[in-house]
């Protein structure tokens, strides 16, 4: 049965701007089985809304997740002038709700949205939207371990018109959905397949900007890669089929005898906050970390000779997962027996202990929200 809220128009006053807020009649919250949650099956009662026009980002404003009326021409349909972004907000063993780094997923989509031409969004307006919103809707956090409140900003060409040029009005919505972790340690190994035809991005591309058409041309390989039973596509570079760059879902590393190692930031890859995450636990522990080009041989070489220990991908959805194959040319490797090593292990334990409050947060990664009372 569902909650009955009251219906009352407030206006929550921020440092940089001001948003107004009306809440749900009535909330969806107790048909949510939190015991089988998918990801992205689910969204919380309200959303965040802004129009860019004129100039400027204006008509801030929370209001009950509902559908959008659209042009049929929309711009961003049509051209794909529109970006995203994706964080976590946990409920910790402490009761405090921490959002994951939000300042580099600000960062992040002032990247994007400058490659894509679109309007960008103050990083401090940005985090207040998110604040406002889990404090709204703070009761959609799952307690189980791991899961967590996805947050998903977009923005998107919000003109229509059949010009391709710049749009001249732009949309920002931010909505939050409680999901469940896509790995965890308890999983079995994720197994990849190296993508040896398709290309997800070239040098002078949009590879390092999260935008929509990254994704949709990476799913007819990564279905081809399902059907053979293959988890997730291991991306090669776009030139030569041959230096590792990351995977359909996540960055991805190598921990070889004495040294980690992960593709370098040189334009085709998504700067991950999960990556910067895992760089910086591992070098606060001592071990060395080298970000620089590595090709397919040298990685199914290290897997043949031993030298190559563990192999796992880091991203926001699946926060880190053991890879335990990689198949390249239609053979298959194992790595590491197909078993999650002992720094995967870790770095989930520290990761998921940070973000629930479990483990010191010596880098100052979460931003404690307060709910909004009832």
């Amino acid at each position: 049965m569902a909650r009955d809220v009251p219906l009352k128009r407030c206006t929550a006053v921020t440092n940089t701007m001001k948003i107004s807020i009306t809440p749900a009649t009535s909330s969806r919250l107790p048909d949510v089985d939190f015991d089988n949650l998918g990801f992205g099956q689910f969204y919380s009662d309200h959303m965040f809304s802004m129009i860019h026009e004129n100039g400027q980002w204006q008509e801030q404003q929370i209001v009950p997740f509902a559908p959008l009326s659209m042009h049929p021409a929309n711009a961003g349909l049509h051209y794909g002038q529109s970006v995203f972004e994706g964080l976590k907000a946990y409920r910790g063993s402490d009761e405090a709700i921490r959002v994951f780094r939000p300042d580099m997923n600000a960062k992040r989509l002032e990247q994007s949205c400058q490659r894509m031409c679109i309007p960008t969004i103050d990083p401090n307006d940005f985090i207040t939207a998110i604040d406002a919103l889990v404090a709204r809707d703070a009761a959609w956090i799952p307690q189980q371990r791991g899961h967590a409140l996805y947050i998903r900003p977009v923005v998107f060409s919000d003109e229509g018109h059949l010009a391709v040029r710049v749009s001249e009005r732009f949309r920002c919505l931010i909505m939050t959905s409680p999901v469940r972790s896509l790995f965890d340690t308890a999983t079995k190994p994720i197994s990849l397949v190296a993508e040896q035809t398709f290309t997800r991005s070239a040098p002078g591309g949009v590879g390092f900007a999260k935008t929509a058409g990254n994704y949709g041309a990476s799913l007819f390989p990564a279905k081809a890669g399902q059907d053979k039973g293959f988890q997730q596509v291991l991306w090669l570079d776009g030139v030569e089929h041959r230096y590792v760059e990351e995977v359909g879902a996540m960055n991805i590393f190598f921990r070889f005898d004495d040294a980690v190692v992960t593709p370098d930031l040189h334009g085709t890859i998504l700067p991950g906050v999960t990556r910067d995450s895992v760089i910086a636990l591992l070098k606060q522990a001592g071990h060395r970390v080298e970000e620089r080009r590595i090709s397919i041989d040298e990685v199914l070489q290290g897997a043949q000779n031993g030298k190559l220990r563990e192999v796992f991908g880091a991203g926001t959805a699946a926060i880190i997962a053991p890879v335990g194959a990689i198949s390249y040319q239609d053979r298959v490797q194992s790595i590491a027996n197909g078993d999650a090593g002992d720094m995967t292990n870790w770095l989930y334990d520290q990761i998921t202990g940070i973000q629930h409050g479990d483990v010191e947060d010596s880098f100052d990664w979460c931003r404690i929200v307060k709910p909004t009372p009832a």
